[in-house]
């Protein structure tokens, strides 16, 4: 037992990297793109500073469209964009397209709820006293609903972390990849074993760092 474990080490480390190096990217990429598509919903909705029903609409088709696929329908979908962006379809880069792809709606939607939690009174008020669209987006939207976007970006963290394991079925590395390859083909249970730890282990000090951010941004 022991010495099985000593074996599967490096691959357990290598495939720990590449999953960590896989959820970088796509978190990345993320936060960059579904922040301001969140706050974009949220603004051109209804009865805000910049309502417009037709980009809310179509923003909203948008997101509902790419969510409503399931990921490993998406990944696959996904191959003939993967290999143009990154000449190829298998590794913790072209893993990453189709993460990238599927956590930005769904980082996007967590952001548009958080905004939906805040207080009307305190966007009327910034708007009675002359802020400029700007100075509401950022002193006012995203400073009063911080608490929530980082524990939206935690979970969205985690859900990736789930993605990853499912695009290691088609040779995108990382610890799904490991497992399959191991612990399912070669009926290796010690593998299977150690990837489900190491797994619970990556989501448990993921969602502890998450709470204590949250927790210390939080000023209401």
């Amino acid at each position: 037992m022991l010495e099985s474990i000593t074996a599967i080490l490096p691959d357990l480390n290598k495939a720990f990297l590449e999953t960590v190096y896989m959820v970088g990217i796509s978190l990345i990429i993320a936060l960059f793109l579904g922040l301001p598509l969140g706050v974009l919903l949220f603004i051109t909705a209804k009865n805000l500073f910049f309502e417009n029903s037709f980009i809310n609409s179509l923003l909203g088709f948008i997101v509902n469209l790419v969510r409503s696929i399931p990921y490993i329908i998406l990944l696959v979908a996904l191959l003939p964009f993967t290999n143009l962006i990154t000449g190829t379809t298998i590794g913790p880069i072209a893993a990453s397209v189709s993460l990238s792809v599927a956590a930005i709606p769904f980082f996007a939607r967590i952001v548009e709820t958080s905004l939906r939690e805040i207080d009307k009174g305190i966007i009327e008020a910034a708007i009675a006293v002359g802020a400029s669209p700007w100075m509401i987006i950022k002193d006012v939207l995203l400073a009063e609903a911080k608490p929530g976007i980082i524990q939206g970006l935690t979970l969205t963290t985690i859900s990736l972390i789930g993605f990853s394991a499912m695009a290691g079925t088609i040779g995108g590395g990382g610890i799904g990849d490991l497992a399959i390859r191991f612990g399912y083909y070669r009926y290796d249970n010690t593998v299977m074993i150690l990837t489900i730890i190491v797994l619970i282990c990556l989501v448990q000090i993921i969602q502890i760092i998450g709470d204590k951010l949250s927790y210390l941004v939080d000023k209401r």
